[in-house]
């Protein structure tokens, strides 16, 4: 039972030193600049990636020691997250197809 224990402690002291061996990766650059526009999704459609920002909150990572303040959206969640408008007409779901359909006998 102390053999295990101990070869516990010295696998994560080993990955513990590698891993301050390690060289930090570079910060990643902005490319929120040469990215292309998304298409606005035709009506009736989900847009892609779904209903979450296009863009990070932060253009970079908090540095530490640097103050995070946190600031709630004034915006109800209906109007930070609007609802898809409804489809003129709801076919009978298939095999396996849940979304944008109507299940039968209802």
């Amino acid at each position: 039972m102390k053999l295990l224990a101990l070869a516990a402690a010295l696998a994560m002291t080993g990955t513990a030193a590698v891993a301050q061996d390690t060289p930090a990766p570079p910060p990643a650059q902005d490319t929120a600049a040469t990215a292309p526009a998304p298409a606005a999704p035709a009506a009736g459609e989900d847009p892609a990636g779904g209903y979450q920002p296009a863009t990070p909150p932060m253009s970079a990572p908090a540095q530490p020691g640097q103050q995070v303040v946190f600031q709630a959206n004034p915006q109800t969640p209906t109007q930070a997250f609007p609802p898809p408008p409804p489809l003129d007409k709801y076919p009978v779901c298939k095999k396996g197809q849940f979304d944008n359909c109507r299940q039968r006998g209802g």
